[in-house]
């Protein structure tokens, strides 16, 4: 008589979730490391109360940029945020950004504020901030005007 071997375990119905879980944690590395290399944007510093006039040092440059509608530059170099005057311009961003490269480069502790119209596109506006970054200029402001 043949005896039929018992087996000490049958067959398992379960599935094995161990690979799965391996896979999963080194999609969430691979994420974690790469999402903070995903977002870009300009670095500005505002000012943290928008309804007090910023302090300015009088013997410091101040460079105004007026962004216009349809897609220009000029801007006023002197030792005030003057809005009305202009002492150069530019046709397009490349141009504005050598020019003002060249201003900053010759005086360090030049202050950019810039102000654009109301009707100008965001995007024209953040191409002319990073410009400016690229151009050299660090400290950088927005200039407003006060509602009626």
């Amino acid at each position: 008589m043949l005896v039929k071997p018992q087996r000490k375990h049958g067959p398992k119905a379960e599935m094995n979730v161990v690979p799965y879980i391996d896979v999963m944690l080194v999609l969430l590395v691979i994420f974690m490391v790469t999402a903070p290399m995903l977002t870009q944007g300009v670095k500005i510093e505002l000012p943290k109360v928008a309804s007090e006039a910023l302090a300015t040092d009088s013997r410091q440059q101040i460079l105004t940029l007026s962004v216009k509608a349809e897609g220009g530059y000029y801007w006023n170099l002197g030792g005030e945020l003057d809005t009305h005057h202009q002492t150069d311009s530019a046709v397009d961003l490349e141009q504005m950004r050598a020019k003002v490269a060249q201003v900053v480069a010759e005086r360090s502790d030049t202050q950019v504020y810039i102000r654009a119209d109301e009707h100008a596109d965001y995007g024209r506006v953040v191409a002319a901030m990073a410009a400016l970054q690229q151009g050299g200029v660090s400290n950088l402001g927005l200039v407003t005007e006060a509602p009626q």
